[in-house]
């Protein structure tokens, strides 16, 4: 059943961390590999589509994150390059429907963090240009551009009350270039205050329901209607302490030991990018390693949660594969995608609902940006 469901499925994922495997190990996304990601796995699961996260570690690149977050890009760019009858860049919808009859895999770019356009927004015109689709906000630290659910109580962090002037300016721009505004991570504030500046359908590109996992991290019932009625989708994250209140609770005193240990990492294997993904990798199963799984229902409690409460118009999959250490038990890679398809197929969904959660909501979204650009280019061009 699952290999006939692999067959007739579509996925378009909304975020896995790859790139860092591409930069840093030297990984080759057409060979089968310790990751999440890669092109067999994707193949077997129904994978038709990935937005590689462009995510850039502040606490290690905090100074110039910008030539990070180009090294990152560039590294995937190398990857079409190198594989072009496997994979295709893609920078819309069209082009992913253009992969997907061509048998390629669609390989889109987010930008996982404003803090990578160090305050200037040429840098945003700059990571567009070069295929990045969208633009996450904030990361788990407050930026010029507005404040994050990550850091509310940190010491020394200057925060906006929301989403900055520059903050607007940048969701204005992204409107105008047609580029995806990212809500997750972003404080509720920043949320509510980028719905009202964009003109264009939002997504929250890796995020859970707060009704059934408190983590500042999900979105609250207010939030996932706010998201139906801008139009936009919600794309579930599955990170264990994200979908399962349990399992949250079991972390959350850990997560002193795993800042000391990163702290080390970064300190240790400074200059030295493949030792430190691989040593924090080490460190943070050890750490966590006695915390038991979820089980596979609550991550289909919480996509479940969104298509009821906001509807199943605006429900995705936002995996953040090769980003996260701890999965729902029987959710191992994007080789699994097709078991949370007979869940949901269980539970009532239909075959054209699922075909929405899995790619169809994200790719109209896609396409009402597209349009929303379109009219600001003709309204530019207007004569006066």
């Amino acid at each position: 059943m699952l290999l006939a469901l692999a067959a007739a499925l579509f996925v378009v994922d909304g975020h896995a961390d790859t790139p860092e495997f591409l930069l840093d190990l030297g990984t080759d996304l057409t060979q089968a590999g310790e990751q999440m990601v890669d092109l067999p796995k994707a193949r077997k699961g129904g994978l038709g589509g990935e937005f590689f996260s462009i995510w850039v570690d502040p606490d290690v690149y905090g100074a110039h994150p910008a030539r990070r977050a180009l090294d990152l890009v560039d590294a995937v760019r190398m990857q079409v390059e190198r594989h072009p009858r496997e994979l295709s860049l893609a920078t819309t919808a069209r082009e992913v429907e253009a992969a997907r009859k061509s048998r390629k895999l669609a390989v889109l770019m987010g930008l996982e963090g404003g803090h990578a356009l160090e305050g200037d927004l040429r840098m945003l015109r700059t990571f567009h240009r070069l295929g990045v689709r969208y633009m996450t906000l904030t990361w788990s630290n407050t930026n010029e551009l507005g404040d994050s659910s990550g850091d509310p109580d940190k010491p020394g962090v200057k925060h906006h009350g929301g989403l900055s002037a520059l903050g607007r300016e940048a969701v204005q721009e992204m409107n105008r270039l047609g580029m995806l505004v990212d809500v997750s991570h972003v404080a509720d504030k920043t949320f509510f205050d980028a719905l009202q500046t964009t003109r264009a359908p939002v997504i929250a590109s890796h995020s859970g329901c707060r009704a059934l996992t408190n983590h500042p991290r999900n979105m609250t019932d207010e939030m996932l209607r706010a998201v139906a009625k801008n139009g936009g989708v919600v794309m579930v994250n599955f990170f264990s302490a994200f979908v399962d209140e349990e399992f949250r609770k079991a972390l959350d005193p850990l997560r002193p030991a795993l800042e000391k240990a990163e702290a080390e990492v970064n300190e240790r294997y400074k200059g030295d990018p493949a030792a430190r993904t691989r040593a924090w990798s080490e460190a943070e199963r050890r750490i966590t390693s006695h915390i038991p799984r979820p089980k596979f229902a609550s991550l289909i409690d919480h996509i479940e949660h969104v298509a009821r409460v906001a509807g199943v118009d605006h429900a995705g999959l936002g995996s953040d594969f090769d980003g996260i250490f701890s999965l729902p038990e029987g959710i191992d890679s994007a080789a699994d995608l097709p078991k949370i398809a007979a869940a949901l197929r269980s539970r009532g969904f239909s075959r054209a609902d699922v075909g929405k959660i899995f790619s169809g909501n994200v790719l109209r979204v896609m396409r009402a940006a597209e349009k929303v650009a379109a009219q600001a280019r003709q309204g530019a061009v207007r004569p006066g």
